[in-house]
C-alpha cells in the first residue's frame, strides 16, 4: 500500500470534516470529487454557492455531498465576526473590520475551524501562503508549547531504498527563509514529530549542511553544529545527528566513512535543511528528477491543522493533504 492510501486508510477510522476555501478553483472541486468517492473526509466548500454548483455540473463533477457556504450569506457570519472582533481587539480590530475580513473565504474558514465547525483547512491552490497563514495565526494561534510554526512536505520516492521505504520528511522547505541555530532545533523537533504521526514509525532526523562533522567551517557550518547541540538538550531521546552531508546523512555506506558512530547511521528519514533556499530546491528536485510524490507545503506548530498547498498543485495533490490534514485532527483530538 502506497503512503497516501495508508494516510486514506487511517482518515476513515475517524471522519473529519475539512474546510476549503478556494471553491472558485476547478482543481478543489475536483479534490472534492475524489474525496466523497473514497470516502475519508467531510468537506465544507466556500464560495459563491451558485457559481460554484454550476461549474461543477458544466464539468461533470459531483460534489453533492459537500457542504457548500457562501460566507456572507451564513448564518454564522455574524457570530463569527463577533468572535473575531473579541479575538482581535487588543490589536486594534473594529467590528467594521472584522466584518469586512470575514467576506474573504480564508479567514471564514479559519473561524469555522476556530469555533470547531470543521477539523481542519487546506488553502494555497490559488492563494500565497502569507495568504493563509496570515488569519491562521491571527485566529488560531500557535499551539502549546511550540515556538515556531514551519513547514514540511512528505516525499514520497518511488523505487527508493533509503528513508523509510523511500518516505522522507523535507523541512523547513515552504516558510522560514533564515532560521537561527534555535529555529532549527524547534523545526527538527516538529519534524520528527509530524514523521512519527504521519508515516507510523521512528524518525531519525539529519541536520543537513555542505559539510560532515567538520570537514569544512563557515558560519554556515557553525549554525547546523550549534542547532544539533541544542536538539540534542531539548530531545535527547531522538535519534538524530549533525552536522551531515545529505548523502552521509542517508547513505548507509558513505556514513560509515564520512560520519563514523553517528547514530543516525545513514538511515535518515527526516532531513533538515539549513534554509528555505536549499529546502524548497531540494524537494523540487526530488519531485522532478525522481518522480517523488510531493505533500505539501504542510504546516506544523499551528493549534489546529492548516495546511498550504503549492499554487502548481493537481486536483489529485490537494485530494492528498485534505487525506493527512484530517489525520492530523484526529490526532488533535486526542
Amino acid at each position: 500500500m502506497s503512503f497516501i492510501e495508508d494516510i486514506k486508510v487511517k482518515a476513515k477510522k475517524q471522519i473529519k470534516t475539512i474546510v476549503l476555501p478556494e471553491g472558485n478553483d476547478i482543481r478543489t472541486l475536483k479534490a472534492a470529487s475524489m474525496v466523497f468517492k473514497d470516502e475519508y473526509a467531510n468537506l465544507i466548500i466556500l464560495g459563491d454557492t451558485i457559481h460554484i454548483l454550476n461549474m461543477a455540473r458544466e464539468n461533470g463533477i459531483d460534489i453533492s455531498k459537500a457542504t457548500i457556504i457562501n460566507p456572507i450569506e451564513s448564518e454564522k457570519y455574524e457570530e463569527y465576526a463577533k468572535e473575531f472582533y473579541e479575538l482581535r481587539k487588543a490589536k486594534g480590530m473594529t467590528m467594521e473590520k472584522a466584518k469586512e475580513l470575514l467576506k474573504d473565504e480564508t479567514y471564514f474558514g479559519m473561524m469555522m475551524v476556530k469555533q470547531e465547525d470543521a477539523d481542519g483547512l487546506v488553502s494555497g491552490a490559488c492563494h500565497s501562503t502569507s495568504d493563509t497563514l496570515r488569519p491562521a495565526l491571527q485566529i488560531l494561534k500557535t499551539a502549546p508549547g511550540t515556538k515556531l510554526v514551519s513547514a514540511f512536505f512528505v516525499m514520497v520516492v518511488p523505487n527508493c531504498e533509503y528513508g523509510e521505504n523511500g518516505i522522507f520528511v523535507f523541512s523547513d522547505s515552504g516558510l522560514n527563509e533564515y532560521p537561527d541555530a534555535e529555529a532549527l532545533s524547534e523545526i527538527a523537533i516538529s519534524s520528527a514529530k509530524s514523521f512519527e504521526q504521519l508515516v507510523g514509525t521512528q524518525p531519525k532526523v539529519a541536520m543537513l549542511s555542505y559539510s560532515t562533522y567538520g570537514s569544512a567551517h563557515s558560519p554556515l557550518t557553525d549554525k547546523v553544529v550549534e542547532a544539533t547541540k541544542i536538539l540534542k538538550q531539548k530531545a535527547p531521546d531522538l535519534i538524530c545527528d549533525g552536522e551531515l552531508q545529505l548523502d552521509a546523512a542517508i547513505i548507509p555506506e558513505i556514513a560509515e566513512s564520512k560520519a563514523p558512530g553517528s547514530p543516525v547511521q545513514g538511515k535518515a528519514n527526516t532531513l533538515i535543511f539549513p534554509d528555505l533556499d536549499a529546502g524548497n530546491i531540494g524537494y523540487k528536485l526530488v519531485q522532478r528528477l525522481a518522480k517523488a510524490e510531493a505533500y505539501g507545503p504542510l504546516c506544523q506548530g499551528i493549534a489546529k491543522p492548516v495546511n498550504d498547498l503549492s499554487r502548481g498543485c493537481s486536483a489529485e495533490d490537494i485530494a492528498g493533504v485534505i487525506a493527512i490534514t484530517a489525520v492530523q485532527a484526529q490526532e488533535k483530538c486526542k
